[in-house]
């Protein structure tokens, strides 16, 4: 028998939660961790979605909403208005259990159509997801987290790792292998945010194991560190399917992985409250565009 899941408050209507789920390096599970999160917070009621903002031959998400007829990334114009509508037709769905479903807003067409070219600015991705209505906003980023944060101070400029962080009710992610380069990697990252003045009060680490067994004295050292500096530490546990099978079916999920999930749920929720109380604010929205009438309009 599973241990009994506390029930996740759902988020107030008119607010939003903007998940960025980071790592510093590949192989980190950072699309299992927004998976299994997303489950978890469309559990608790709220419209969400996952933001796929990797090109599509990178991604594992065309293959996991595989035969869906949503059109995805590549029916949103890039330079036109866009409706409600329009952004949730283009969305795939997943099944979340407890007949609970959120959306995904990938590139899923064939692997030889020509690559899209997508939107660097965090802020675009949140606008489009504000058009969308999602309230909780789950974004599978691709950038190495530390490598972008030093690159972005030698050049002056604003990195994506601090765009992602800024934006309004954002709650970082960061994943790392529950391994002893997984965990040195994100002990780097996590230096290299508290020297960049980052906020990792609100910052929720995810450590992701390999195998199963107890986890190596190195990363339990790890994690011990990790907690007073972060907002939460997580443990994501082995499941043989998903790595057998990936995740474009959850239905043979282990137990202890959805209680995990759950865990991540909260810990992201508790870490918002802390930040700026609970009910959540209302969030910002895209504001209104202009209607021209054609007599306005210079000859």
């Amino acid at each position: 028998m599973g241990k009994k899941e506390d029930a996740l408050v759902a988020l107030p209507a008119g607010s939003r939660l903007v998940l960025p789920v980071m790592a510093a390096t590949g192989g980190s599970g950072r699309s299992t961790v927004a998976d299994l999160l997303a489950g978890a917070m469309a559990s608790a009621g709220t419209g969400t979605a996952v933001l796929d903002t990797a090109p599509r031959l990178s991604s594992p998400w065309p293959s996991w909403t595989l035969g869906q007829e949503a059109g995805g990334l590549a029916v949103l114009p890039p330079d036109r208005p866009l409706t409600r509508s329009q952004v949730q037709s283009a969305a795939a769905w997943r099944q979340a259990g407890r007949g609970a479903g959120w959306q995904v807003l990938t590139d899923g067409r064939d692997w030889h159509s020509p690559p899209l070219t997508l939107p660097q600015d965090p802020a675009a991705w949140l606008q489009l997801a504000a058009i969308g209505g999602w309230q909780a906003v789950i974004a599978d980023t691709t950038h190495p987290v530390a490598h972008d944060i030093l690159d972005a101070r030698c050049a002056g400029r604003t990195g994506q790792t601090r765009a992602w962080c800024e934006l309004p009710y954002a709650v970082p992610v960061l994943c790392a292998a529950a391994t002893a380069s997984g965990v040195q990697a994100l002990q780097q990252a996590v230096m290299a945010l508290h020297a960049d003045g980052m906020p990792l009060q609100r910052t929720v680490a995810v450590l992701v194991a390999q195998t199963d067994g107890r986890l190596p004295a190195v990363v339990r050292a790890g994690a011990t560190m990790l907690t007073s500096r972060t907002a939460a530490v997580v443990h994501l546990p082995h499941d043989p399917h998903i790595r057998t099978h990936g995740l474009r079916t959850a239905s043979r999920l282990r137990s202890r992985t959805r209680q995990a999930a759950h865990s991540l749920a909260q810990a992201v929720l508790t870490a918002a409250g802390a930040t700026w109380g609970m009910p959540l604010p209302e969030a910002p929205r895209p504001a209104p565009l202009a209607v021209v009438s054609p007599a306005s309009r210079p000859l």
